[in-house]
C-alpha cells in the first residue's frame, strides 16, 4: 500500500471547485508511488464510478467516499443562517454496506435536507453509519470550527459521539496548509486525540494535481462566484499548498504526529468496496393471468402483429408474411435468451399508460426502431421490414449489453408518466439522469477573460477567432495564423489562453 494515502481528494465534479481531473489521478499516485486514492467530492458522488474506472485500469485502489455537509441541527429545519450551508464530514466506504448507506446518506441530503446545500444531520448518521469510515474533516469540519470558536467541551461531546456512533472509524483528520487555524486546530486534536481516544490521520485538501495548478483553481472558483483574480485568493485557499502532496512532503509536514501518515494505509487497507459491473437489476414486471414473461410478450406480439396488418400499417405486398413471422420468432428467440422479456413489457407497459391518457408519444428513434417485436406491441411506431431496419443494432447475442429504447414523450406531460411508472413499480426502482456541461473553449475563454478583468471587446475579439465546429479545442483553434499571433504578441491573450487551455472541458 506504500507508506502514504491521499484521503482528501476533490474531483472535476465538485463543481466550479475542484480542479483535479479524474483522468490525470492514477497517473499522479503512480508517480509519487501511493497505491491508493480516496475520491471525496463535495456533498456528491457524481464522478464515483469514473474515478472507480480510471483509477483500476491503472492499477490504483479506488476509495470511494464523500465530503458531506452535516446540518448545523436538523437537516429539516431551514432557517437563515442557522441552518445555512452545515459541517464538512469526510465518508469513506469500507465495503458494499457503506457504499449503500454513503448513496443514502446523499440522496436523503438532497430530497431532505437541501438547504444552500444538501444537508444531513447526526439522525440519519447514526441510522445509516454502518461499512463507513468518518473524518472530521478540514476547518469547515464541526470540530475543528468549535475548537476555533473556544467551545473546547462541546468539541469534545461531538468527537464522543461520533466516537460512540463509529468505533473504531472515527478519526480527527490534521492538515497543513500554512494556514494558522490550521495549526490551532491540529495542537487542540492532539489534545483530544489522547482524551478521547480518537486517532489522527494525515490529508492534505487535495484540489489540484500539481502546485502550478493553484492559479487554474483560483479562476474556477471566481467563475463560480463571479469575481475576479484582482480581489485575491478566494477564502479558504490563501495558500498554494491543495496539491497532490508527494509521501515526502507529507511525511516532513507531520513527522510531529505520531500515526498520523500510517493510519492513512491503514484507513486504506479497511476500504475494499468494489462496483459489480453488468448485472441487471430489472424491476419486477408480473403479467397477468400467471403467465411467464416470455409467454406475454409472444402473446402481446402475435396480437400486435395481427391489430397492425388489420389497421393497415402491416402489408404483406412487398413483403411475405413468411417474413414477417420468421422475423417475429427470431427476435422473440434472442430477447429470451439474452434475458430481456421483462424489460420488453415494462416499456410497453407505460408506453401504452401514455397513450391511454392521449399523452403525446414519439414514434420511436435510435436503434430501437430495428425491433419488429418493438412495432408490434406498441413502443415504436415505424415498420422495421418496411424500412430495412436491422434488430442487430438493437439487440445482438453477441455483445451482450442493455437495450435502451429512446422515447420521446411530451413535455408538459412527461411527469405524469414518470408518477406511473414510480406507481407501479415502486419509487426506489425509478431514477432520473443528470448531465453535465462543460467548459467547451469560446466559453471558457469569455470566462477566463472576464475574472482576469480584461476588456469585453479584447476577450470577444478572441473568442471569435476560435471556429464553430464539431470536436474543436483551443489547441486547434491555436493553429489558426492570426489567434496565434495574439497568443505570441500579447501577454495578457497569452495567459488568458493558458488558464482557459487547462480549464477546457471542466
Amino acid at each position: 500500500m506504500g507508506e502514504f494515502v491521499h484521503l482528501h481528494l476533490h474531483t472535476e465534479y465538485s463543481l466550479l471547485d475542484g480542479a483535479t481531473r479524474i483522468s490525470e489521478i492514477a497517473d499522479k499516485a503512480i508517480r509519487e508511488h501511493q497505491d491508493a486514492v480516496a475520491i471525496t467530492d463535495h456533498g456528491v458522488m457524481y464522478g464515483a464510478v469514473e474515478f472507480y474506472r480510471s483509477l483500476k485500469e491503472k492499477g490504483v485502489k479506488p476509495i470511494i467516499g464523500c465530503e458531506v455537509y452535516l446540518a448545523p441541527r436538523s437537516r429539516f429545519k431551514k432557517d437563515g443562517r442557522a441552518d445555512s450551508s452545515g459541517d464538512h464530514l469526510v465518508l469513506l466506504c469500507k465495503d458494499a454496506v457503506g457504499y449503500r448507506n454513503l448513496c443514502e446518506l446523499v440522496s436523503r441530503s438532497f430530497t431532505e435536507g437541501f438547504y444552500q446545500k444538501p444537508r444531513i444531520d447526526m439522525e440519519l448518521l447514526e441510522a445509516c453509519h454502518e461499512g463507513l469510515i468518518a473524518l472530521s474533516a478540514c476547518l469547515a469540519g464541526r470540530i475543528p470550527s468549535l475548537i476555533l470558536s473556544g467551545n473546547m467541551e462541546e468539541a469534545e461531546a461531538h468527537a464522543l459521539e461520533m466516537k460512540r456512533i463509529f468505533g473504531e472509524d472515527y478519526y480527527f483528520e490534521v492538515q497543513n496548509h500554512g494556514i494558522d487555524d490550521e495549526r490551532k486546530v491540529a495542537f487542540a486534536l492532539r489534545i483530544l486525540s489522547e482524551k478521547c481516544g480518537v486517532p489522527l490521520v494525515a490529508t492534505n485538501d487535495v484540489h489540484y494535481l500539481e502546485k502550478a495548478d493553484a492559479d487554474m483553481q483560483t479562476a474556477l472558483l471566481c467563475i463560480q462566484t463571479g469575481s475576479t483574480l484582482s480581489e485575491g485568493k478566494p477564502l479558504g485557499f490563501e495558500s498554494e499548498t491543495f496539491y497532490f502532496r508527494s509521501t515526502e512532503e507529507m511525511k516532513t509536514l507531520f513527522s510531529s504526529f505520531p500515526g498520523a501518515i500510517e493510519n492513512t494505509v491503514r484507513i486504506a487497507e479497511k476500504c475494499n468496496f468494489d462496483f459489480e459491473f453488468g448485472k441487471l437489476h430489472l424491476p419486477t414486471f408480473t403479467p397477468e393471468g400467471g403467465l411467464s414473461h416470455k409467454e406475454k410478450l409472444k402473446r402481446d406480439a402475435y396480437e400486435g402483429l395481427s391489430r397492425r396488418v388489420q389497421s393497415g400499417r402491416i402489408r404483406f405486398d412487398r413483403f411475405s408474411e413468411k417474413s414477417y413471422l420468421e422475423r417475429l420468432e427470431y427476435e422473440l428467440s434472442v430477447i429470451d435468451t439474452m434475458g430481456f422479456n421483462a424489460y420488453f413489457l415494462i416499456v410497453s407497459d407505460f408506453v401504452a399508460f401514455a397513450k391511454s391518457k392521449d399523452i403525446p408519444v414519439g414514434p420511436g428513434r435510435g436503434s430501437g426502431a430495428g425491433s419488429l417485436v418493438a412495432f408490434c406491441i406498441g413502443i415504436t411506431d415505424v415498420d422495421p421490414i418496411a424500412y430495412d431496419l436491422l434488430f442487430e443494432r438493437f439487440l445482438n447475442p453477441e455483445r451482450v449489453s442493455m437495450p435502451d429504447f429512446d422515447i420521446d414523450f411530451c413535455y408538459d406531460r412527461r411527469e405524469e408518466v414518470i408518477n406511473y411508472v414510480k406507481e407501479k413499480y415502486g419509487s426506489d426502482k425509478v431514477a432520473q439522469i443528470v448531465t453535465f456541461g462543460t467548459l467547451a473553449p469560446r466559453a471558457v475563454v469569455r470566462d477566463v477573460g472576464r475574472v482576469m478583468g480584461l476588456p469585453y471587446s479584447t476577450v470577444d475579439g478572441v473568442a471569435k477567432l476560435i471556429p464553430r465546429e464539431l470536436n474543436v479545442t483551443l489547441a486547434s483553434a491555436m493553429q489558426q495564423k492570426e489567434l496565434r499571433a495574439l497568443y505570441e504578441g500579447n501577454p495578457e491573450i497569452r495567459k488568458m489562453l493558458e488558464i482557459a487551455e487547462r480549464l477546457e472541458g471542466m
